[in-house]
């Protein structure tokens, strides 16, 4: 949701908000999160984290229709002191960081049409509140995305973003975590939100999925126009917040700052590593 050059439209508040416009959305579009939803909902469980599951009950997601901001960041509120509120679409990178900082989730109000069901180059609502929101109704992950907006002030005012928001990109939308009795579930909403790369971040041979190493995944280039190469395994989120809050970062800028960045489909030495990918999808799109 973030960019850094990028003008506010007309329109927008200081803080780049807009209203959400509910009583603007047609029977049309309130179907089609239904049917997303549905999709969604069917088929997740058993393969995402039991907290984002959690965080559907709690803030009562299986509304029909798509939610109403003011009514699910009252929920929000209770539950973990975060609220949501709409945006243009891209805004620039400080004020996505402040946002965050301040336990506020930006969105988008707009919702796919049937022609984009699978896919679609901008995040709509759907990605938006389906895909994150729910975990953010769990202590510990909002704790996370708050310290990852405070670490974004900084990183912003150090200019060294890029190396930040990987760590977004690899654990915030496409993270997976390790569940000690039933293999690997999926957290990212990049993720949870779309129906073919749920089935295809656990199922697929062709992903290297590897264990988190907040370094090696700093230095990790990503892809944001197909399915990843690369998946990275968290053991808990108790331990992502731990080592986000107990992190220097400054040093570890520094430490990266000379060092090359890593291919996508490359697995090193030191790697932890739960599945060796054949990369066969990635070769066969590029023969296209």
């Amino acid at each position: 949701m973030a960019n850094t050059q990028i003008d506010r439209p007309a329109g927008t508040a200081e803080d780049w908000t807009i209203p959400q416009g509910w009583d603007r959305y047609t029977a049309a579009e309130h179907a089609m999160w239904d049917q997303l939803f549905e999709r969604q909902a069917k088929m997740l469980p058993g393969r995402v984290a039991p907290e984002f599951l959690d965080g559907l009950d709690v803030l009562r997601l299986s509304k029909p229709g798509i939610p109403d901001f003011e009514e699910l960041s009252e929920r929000l509120m209770k539950a973990t002191g975060w609220q949501v509120v709409a945006v243009p679409g891209l805004i620039p990178d400080d004020v996505f960081f402040d946002h965050l900082a301040n336990r506020r989730f930006v969105s988008g109000n707009f919702i796919r049409t049937p022609e984009q069901l699978d896919y679609l180059q901008e995040p709509d609502i759907f990605h938006d509140v389906f895909g994150h929101v729910p975990l953010l109704a769990n202590p510990v992950f909002a704790d996370y995305m708050q310290a990852y907006g405070v670490g974004g002030q900084r990183a912003a005012s150090a200019g060294v973003i890029e190396r930040l928001s990987r760590l977004y990109w690899y654990t915030v939308e496409f993270g997976l975590v390790r569940d000690a009795s039933d293999g690997l579930k999926i957290y990212g909403a990049g993720i949870v939100s779309s129906y073919g790369e749920s089935l295809f971040s656990l199922d697929d041979p062709s992903p290297n999925r590897l264990g988190f190493d907040l370094r090696r995944l700093m230095r990790t280039k990503y892809r944001i126009d197909d399915y990843q190469q690369n998946y990275f395994v968290i053991d808990s989120f108790e331990d992502l917040l731990k080592q986000t809050l107990e992190t220097d970062f400054g040093p570890v800028y520094a430490e990266l700052a000379g060092a090359p960045d890593i291919e996508i489909d490359t697995i090193l030495p030191t790697d932890k590593v739960y599945t060796r990918g054949t990369q066969a999808y990635a070769r066969e799109q590029a023969s296209i």
